[in-house]
């Protein structure tokens, strides 16, 4: 079953963006992480189970693969006689930080317990165990897809309104634009 919500289709664009080629990564400084209160082993395990619930290994569970795979391609572009060796590198590599990927599965977990309450928590996870809430779960994604390609039709209809007025206005005042 597919499960997902708007905040997952959000942090999985980040890790997409995340996971792009950067031109000069070496120079670009990492965003300042907000600082995380402390919270209860209770509010930790409370957020964990709402993220189990609204799937959200599925969005980070490729990570390291997809790092790894990156990592070799970008190396392999600058030295392709090396495929053979990279290839079984990028296994090993793989291999050896197996479950690293979970490391960002916690940190969701205690960005949540920071942004609600045990309660809540226990509350969104109630929710989306019902059937409200796995249809919501199960629907949301579509609409939201549906939902980014309308925006993107009236965005460039609008646009071109827009552009139309500018060249209805410019005509008025004898400079026509081109093109």
């Amino acid at each position: 079953m597919k499960r997902s919500s708007g905040l997952l289709i959000a942090a999985g664009l980040a890790l997409g963006l995340a996971f792009a080629p950067q031109a000069a990564s070496a120079q670009q400084q990492p965003a300042a992480q907000p600082q995380l209160k402390p919270v209860s082993p209770s509010a930790m395990q409370a957020a964990r189970d709402l993220l189990a619930v609204k799937g959200a290994s599925q969005i980070y569970g490729t990570a390291v693969s997809t790092i790894v795979e990156r990592a070799k391609q970008q190396i392999l572009a600058a030295n392709l006689n090396y495929q053979k060796d990279l290839n079984e590198i990028a296994l090993t590599v793989s291999q050896q930080n197996a479950g690293k990927e979970k490391e960002i599965g916690e940190q969701m977990a205690k960005i949540y317990a920071n942004d609600f309450t045990e309660q809540e928590l226990k509350d969104l996870t109630a929710f989306y165990k019902s059937p409200l809430g796995q249809k919501v779960l199960t629907t949301e994604p579509d609409a939201m897809r549906t939902s980014m390609a309308f925006m993107g039709e009236w965005a460039q209809s609008f646009g071109q309104a827009v552009v139309a007025q500018f060249r209805a206005e410019m005509t008025k005042r004898g400079k026509p634009l081109a093109g």
